[in-house]
């Protein structure tokens, strides 16, 4: 291993160091990510099942809230556009940021709508570790043309201010190919603009986006065909979608196995996972590495160099349970870690990396 490496690796902290001076402009769906946390006590009478005796219940940002959440423990200023209802997940939610200082100016609150809440019963023995055995999803109607509309003048009121666009689409409505289009008018997008869809990858078509992240099961499902581990059909299905979309890069996250990076006219570069290959809970894992991701090509990283920041802050939060997120902190120590380690090795002729993230001579 070259010094050149832990170099390398003390340029992405010098990007890291410039989060705080990037505005982010969500566009996306905010789910409630909520946790109920209880003691199985005994089997019910009335049915064979488990009787869960509740202990404790927290509230999460989930979906493009969670994005919103990384991005602002990465140290980003964000602009955040989105739905919510008049319930009580919905006020959780706006709260929340409201203590987080996140810019909340731009959330539509909807009369009889429905906050996308995703509630997750975890159970165990006393002195065991907790175990989901249940999830229980309330879901909304679609969203008027008014509500969509008013999306559309609050994202285009922020967005001279960004310094990229995150679209977060989880199929909820606050952020659709529709949406975008009217939010893009006539004009490129100044920055750049990254995309996160679970269910319509490939409705994205001439809306001049920069880059996209899907998972490998959404791109095989956009595809209609299974990868397999087969890199020449990841490669190939890559190349189609950038395509399609007029994509300059595409990273494909595929658990276990890492990310690909996907950019016109060079090879893709498979990036290892970081830290465990065995996760201890992927729940939101996508969304801070869209968040990381965006945030580090908006303080100047290559597509390259943004995945690399993006998949160790990826590593970091599948060790983590519930819905979690990566602070700045977390993610530099990560890298300086990891540069050391392989400075460390023979051959590397570099000093260590300081806590300025510059190597030391």
């Amino acid at each position: 291993m070259t010094g050149e490496r832990g170099t390398d690796l003390a340029r992405l902290i010098g990007f890291i160091e410039q989060f705080s001076r990037q505005t982010i402009l969500v566009l996306g769906d905010f789910v409630a990510d909520e946790f109920v946390f209880g003691e199985i006590s005994r089997v019910s009478r009335e049915a064979p099942v488990l009787i869960l005796r509740r202990r404790a219940m927290h509230m999460l940002p989930g979906g493009g809230a969670n994005a919103v959440n990384n991005l602002a423990d990465l140290g980003a200023r964000v602009h955040a556009v989105a739905t919510l209802g008049d319930d009580a997940a919905g006020d959780a939610l706006a709260e929340y940021f409201r203590k987080k200082k996140v810019d909340g100016s731009g959330l539509v609150h909807k009369s009889g709508w429905t906050t996308p809440t995703k509630t997750r019963f975890l159970a165990g023995w006393p002195h065991t570790a907790q175990q989901q055995v249940l999830r229980v999803d309330r879901e909304p109607d679609g969203l008027s043309d008014a509500t969509s509309e008013t999306l559309v003048r609050n994202a285009r009121e922020r967005l001279g201010d960004a310094s990229a666009v995150l679209i977060s689409d989880y199929g909820y409505g606050s952020a659709t190919p529709e949406i975008v289009a009217s939010i893009r008018g006539r004009k490129r997008w100044a920055h750049h603009a990254a995309l996160d869809s679970r269910y319509r990858l490939h409705e994205y078509v001439g809306l001049d986006l920069t880059v996209a992240t899907p998972n490998e099961a959404e791109i095989e499902t956009a595809h209609h065909a299974k990868i397999g581990g087969d890199a020449s059909k990841l490669d190939a299905f890559a190349r189609r979608t950038m395509a399609r979309l007029n994509l300059s890069a595409l990273v494909v996250t595929r658990g276990r196995h890492g990310m690909t990076v996907f950019e016109r006219g060079r090879a893709p570069q498979p990036l290892a996972v970081f830290g465990s290959d065995q996760a201890v809970d992927v729940t939101g894992a996508g969304d801070t590495v869209i968040a990381a991701f965006t945030l580090s090509l908006a303080a100047g990283a290559t597509v390259l160099q943004a995945a690399r920041i993006a998949n160790y802050a990826g590593g970091i939060v599948v060790m983590k349970r519930g819905t979690a997120t990566v602070t700045r902190e977390e993610l530099e120590a990560a890298i300086r870690s990891d540069a050391n380690q392989k400075c460390a090795e023979p051959g590397c002729s570099s000093a260590r990396v300081t806590d300025k993230g510059s190597p030391a001579r």
